[in-house]
């Protein structure tokens, strides 16, 4: 991959550099360095390979991230070593969030034990300044810095919104992890606005941004506390160790799978049903969850109904969903539900304005199958159900949650200001 036209150094930090790129406008060139650091860049190495496997897991988690819906900063790899972003002013606060009691929060709060769970996760802001080692902040201070970016104010809004997308951030990566056996155990993040005035997930996530204790054991730990634990005397072998531990977390996020497994199955009992059915299909596309539509009839046809749904639980290992779509007497939703294992929703059409909705409420006794109005409440029970086990869809349908909350905070503020 040919590395594009550099323009001018926007900044250059311990482990990176950031350039213009006067052809794409908007847009930065990230270069990763060669470099590992540790307390406030006290400790520092030349470790050979690092660039590209902070840059490789960079990616892959942005990717995730991006597919999820939430909103960062990364476009697109740009050669081993860097990746092309949009441009940021960067908001100086980390954010850490974490799960399990360990490291500086043990020694600011003593009397906890280490891996004390946290639940909801405990959220920690801190303000980048080095000389300082980093001195953490209240919310309330960081809402009366007055931090003024791209035109855009961080007040109660902006802070209230990190705070939410702090915690998806975290909870989708811990989601993607577990599928690895791999305990998430904290990490930071950092935010930036974009000339368009967008709040977003911005700089890197990578070794130096988590930890991550495989099987939950801590003496496992593959992240940088590796390096931070080794005493003054670092040697080749020392850092060869902590190059291997880099490059099996980015090995790690290369076996994510993802493509959802799961599945929704829509049943419609006539074809002039296909309008509706086609809505919740849209629905389930936007929430990540692949869908298919069948038309069968329970009353006209129960044998050929069975036959398909017997189909589609052959493949064990797909979870499945079947949304049923029968207008007057609904016998699909439940004949489906008395001879399947898997969920059913009805989502009958027309049910708001008429009285056949009371076909799929008032099912016989020993039947499961709910029943919704909407074909986006029927895309979303869909999606709630399948994310149980698949960290794809899950991860879709909370960004989704964090975006519109996030939306309502910024409707809110500009209500205010009118």
């Amino acid at each position: 991959m040919a590395t594009p036209k550099l323009g001018s150094l926007v900044i250059e930090g311990k482990t990176k550099r950031v350039f213009e790129l006067p052809e794409r406008e908007g847009l930065v060139f990230v270069q990763s360095k060669d470099r590992i650091t540790a307390g406030d860049g006290v400790k520092a190495h030349d470790l050979e390979g690092k660039a590209a496997i902070s840059t490789a897991t960079t990616a892959k988690v942005f990717e995730l991230l991006n597919a999820a819906g939430i909103p960062t900063h990364f476009v697109e790899m740009s050669g081993e070593t860097s990746f092309i972003a949009e441009m940021c002013d960067m908001v100086p606060i980390e954010w850490v969030t974490r799960r399990l009691a360990t490291g500086s929060f043990l020694k600011r709060n003593p009397g906890v034990p280490e891996g004390f769970r946290f639940a909801p996760p405990c959220q920690e802001t801190f303000f980048k300044d080095d000389a300082n080692h980093d001195p953490q902040w209240s919310l309330e201070q960081v809402i009366c810095a007055n931090f003024k970016l791209n035109g855009v104010s961080i007040g109660q809004e902006e802070v209230l919104a990190m705070k939410r997308m702090t915690l998806c951030v975290f909870e989708v990566l811990e989601r993607a992890w577990s599928t690895l056996d791999c305990v998430l155990v904290d990490m930071k993040i950092e935010f930036g606005v974009t000339s368009e005035g967008r709040l977003v997930v911005a700089d890197v996530v990578d070794s130096d941004s988590w930890r991550l204790w495989p099987s939950g054991d801590k003496r496992l730990m593959k992240d940088k506390q590796v390096y931070r634990d080794l005493g003054t005397e670092v040697t080749k072998q020392h850092l060869e160790t902590v190059k291997r531990n880099f490059q099996w977390v980015a090995d790690q996020l290369g076996k994510l799978v993802p493509q959802p497994r799961g599945r929704a199955v829509v049943f419609m009992g006539s074809a002039s049903d296909e309008a509706h059915c086609r809505e919740i299909e849209r629905h389930c596309r936007d929430l990540g969850v692949p869908c298919e539509l069948r038309v069968s009839s329970a009353h006209k046809g129960p044998h050929d109904t069975l036959r398909m749904a017997a189909e589609y639980e052959a493949e064990a290992e797909r979870p499945l969903v079947l949304i049923a779509v029968a207008g007057r007497s609904n016998g699909l939703g439940p004949v489906l539900s008395g001879n399947v294992s898997c969920p059913v929703i009805n989502c009958p059409p027309g049910a708001t304005t008429g009285t056949d909705v009371w076909s799929s409420l008032n099912v016989p006794s020993g039947l499961g199958c709910a029943t919704v109005l909407y074909p986006a409440a029927a895309a979303l029970a869909a999606a709630a159900i399948l994310g149980q086990t698949d960290h794809v869809i899950w991860a879709k349908l909370r960004a989704r949650q964090m975006n519109t909350a996030c939306a309502l905070l910024q409707a809110d503020k500009k209500l205010k200001h009118k």
